[in-house]
This record gives C-alpha cells, sequence and structure tokens, in this order.
C-alpha cells in the first residue's frame, strides 16, 4: 500500500480529459427605468463579434476560487468592486462552446449606476442593454440562457429580500427602493409592505438628510456597514 505522498507524486493529470473550465457573472444595474445587464464584445474567436458576458478563464496563480475569477473580471470591466455578488449556477456540456466540452460557473451580482458608470462609458467593448432588448442581439455561446436564468433568480430572491438595495447609490430614499423593485419585478407592490420589511430588516440607518421630491422632504438612508441580505419567510406579495 503506498502513502497518500507516493501517490501523488506519481499521479499524471494528463491522463485524464479535462473540459474548458471558465467563470461568467451577470451583472445587473438599473438606469432610466430599465433593468440592464453588462455585455462584452467579443474581441476574438471563437464567435468574435458577438456579444457575451464578463468573464474567462481562471488564473490558478492568483485567483483563490471562482468567486474571485469572477470579481476579477467584473472589476477589469467596471473599474468597481459590486457589493453584492452570489454563485447562480453551472453550465456545462459538449455543444456550449465548440472547442470542446466546457463548463462554465455563473454568478450574478448587482451594482448602482452611479459607481459604474463612467468606467463603463470609458471602455469600447462593454454596454448595458436593457433585458427587454436582448432578442436584438447575437449573444455568444450559451450566454442568453444564463442570463434568463440569472433573471429569474434576481426576481425570486427579490420577493423574498430587499436584494435591489444593491442597484441604487450609496444614499436613496424609501420611494427609490420601492421603484427599482417594481422594476426588477415588472409590476407594481405595495409601499406598505415594502416599508414594513424595511423596518423590519434592521439592515438600513437614516443619514440625517433628505431630499426634496416635489412638494415634500424624504429622508435619505443607507445600507449599515456590512449588513447582510435578510430572508423573509413570506414573499413579497403575500405581506
Amino acid at each position: 500500500m503506498i502513502s497518500e505522498a507516493e501517490y501523488l507524486d506519481s499521479y499524471d493529470a494528463s491522463q485524464f480529459p479535462s473540459p474548458l473550465v471558465t467563470v461568467d457573472s451577470v451583472l445587473f444595474t438599473l438606469h432610466e427605468q430599465a433593468l440592464r445587464v453588462l455585455l462584452v464584445e467579443r474581441a476574438s474567436q471563437p464567435q468574435q463579434g458577438r456579444w457575451g458576458l464578463p468573464g474567462g478563464f481562471i488564473d490558478m496563480e492568483h485567483d483563490e476560487s471562482t468567486r474571485a475569477t469572477a470579481l476579477r473580471k467584473l472589476t477589469e470591466k467596471t473599474g468597481v468592486c459590486p457589493s453584492w455578488l452570489e454563485q447562480l449556477d453551472t453550465f456545462s456540456g459538449a455543444t456550449r462552446d465548440p472547442r470542446g466540452w466546457s463548463l462554465t460557473i455563473a454568478w450574478y451580482a448587482l451594482i448602482s449606476w452611479v459607481a459604474c458608470a463612467p468606467h463603463i462609458a470609458s471602455v469600447s467593448d462593454a454596454r448595458w442593454v436593457p433585458v427587454t432588448q436582448l432578442d436584438d442581439i447575437a449573444l455568444a455561446f450559451d450566454h442568453r440562457d444564463i442570463i434568463q436564468t440569472a433573471l429569474a433568480r434576481l426576481r425570486q430572491k427579490t420577493m423574498y429580500s430587499l436584494l435591489p438595495v444593491y442597484c441604487l447609490p450609496d444614499t436613496f430614499t424609501q420611494t427609490q427602493l420601492q421603484e427599482a423593485t417594481e422594476i426588477i419585478l415588472g409590476h407594481p407592490i405595495q409601499r406598505k409592505s415594502l416599508i414594513r420589511r424595511f423596518e423590519a430588516s434592521g439592515m438600513f440607518e437614516e443619514t440625517g438628510e433628505s431630499v426634496a421630491t416635489g412638494a415634500r422632504k424624504a429622508r435619505l438612508w443607507r445600507r449599515k456597514p456590512d449588513a447582510d441580505i435578510h430572508l423573509f419567510s413570506r414573499n413579497l406579495l403575500a405581506d
């Protein structure tokens, strides 16, 4: 019986076929009353000229995890690190990439337009596309399926949390949070239900400032330092 050290010393990984492994991220934001996703034009083959999700191969010397890969690729394209990122799913198969059997570990993230707009404006091969206009764009690989899966997950999680706050600026009004929630869900919600959740979550604190909204002033809020998403047992429409 050989030891583990002896086994590893003689182990030859080249004896086993390996799939192509990448990381892709679906980054959402809100702008001009529309939910948008970040797309990047592919500069090289395969599928050169098509639009796809920001991502790429894992840097095994520097990336400690696929999360680190996702953050690195998003930061390269946006200039900022998204404040909320969650693993979505793994997409795999022999036909999703013409180079061969492949898998991608997909993540999805939210970011405020204010935080990233100046950086994206200076990047010629990246643009924000409303999710309602994706049918008009030639997308690379299976990225359309990945985006649709992320969109469904985002809407589902919005029903049980206040996740849309991560699409807002650092300070915001409760009305802005309501509008963001309604844009993501695609339908109106009861304001009183949202306010109950807002107060019960313990995620927010007042800034002591207010902003004019017509004839009235609305209080400005912000997320507490290190505040985490609070999940509710009932969905928003059931409240």
